[in-house]
């Protein structure tokens, strides 16, 4: 018998821990409830998005290796997803140029410590419990685009205009275009086969959530906290 997972257990999980990050990080819920945007702020978003999809890409290679021959469908699934987003980041590298910020200074810039942390802890649970967490961590990353990319570029264009965030409402369209977030969510029914299992869904949201916490507490610091410190 296969155990039944919905995409509704999973979406009202990822908004609960979601409030708990709102709750817990200076502008994060201003952000993306569209109340608020900054351009510092959004800028150095957009570069760190920039980073993380490079190291996410080889994270989803790596697990596609993992998998190998034991679960072709999966594989199938993976594989499609990352050819589908590989060189994605050129949407946002059209933003940043808009912004000033060129493709070297950005090369030259140092991920945040909570995206070297989020990352390492990927390669680290697909060690542990195979494509699952990968599954997961994507299917989130779709859940969060379609839930608030839209709300946040809104924002920003009033803030740092149309030239910081055509490609990031291009990007936006692609995903929506290819229903990613349906394929995504697929691939997290296919790891799915008992309660143990959505037990384990849960943790790796929470887990994950966690770290994007530390992100957007880090992107602040950095940033809106910098400046205030300053005067």
């Amino acid at each position: 018998m296969i155990y039944q997972f919905t995409v509704d257990q999973a979406k009202n999980h990822a908004a609960q821990q979601m409030d708990k990050l709102f709750a817990r990080v200076p502008f994060a819920k201003e952000f993306h409830t569209g109340a608020e945007s900054h351009p510092e702020y959004y800028k150095r978003h957009l570069m760190e998005t920039i980073l993380r999809i490079r190291l996410n890409n080889e994270v989803d290679a790596y697990c596609l290796y993992k998998i190998g021959s034991k679960n072709n469908k999966l594989a199938v699934k993976l594989a499609q997803y990352l050819a589908e987003e590989l060189g994605h980041e050129n949407f946002f590298l059209q933003d940043l140029k808009g912004l000033g910020v060129e493709k070297a200074t950005l090369d030259a810039t140092p991920p945040f410590f909570a995206t070297d942390k989020l990352i390492g802890y990927l390669y680290h649970s697909i060690n542990q419990d195979g494509p699952m967490p990968t599954m997961v961590w994507n299917w989130f990353v779709e859940w969060y685009s379609d839930t608030y990319n839209k709300i946040i570029t809104e924002k920003a264009t009033n803030v740092v205009g149309d030239k910081g965030t055509k490609g990031f409402k291009k990007h936006i369209e692609y995903d929506e275009k290819h229903d990613h977030i349906s394929l995504m969510f697929g691939t997290v029914e296919q790891t799915v086969n008992s309660p143990e299992d959505h037990q384990k869904v849960k943790t790796y949201l929470t887990h994950f959530i966690d770290l994007i916490g530390e992100y957007f507490q880090e992107l602040h610091d950095s940033t809106i906290g910098q400046k205030s410190k300053s005067e």
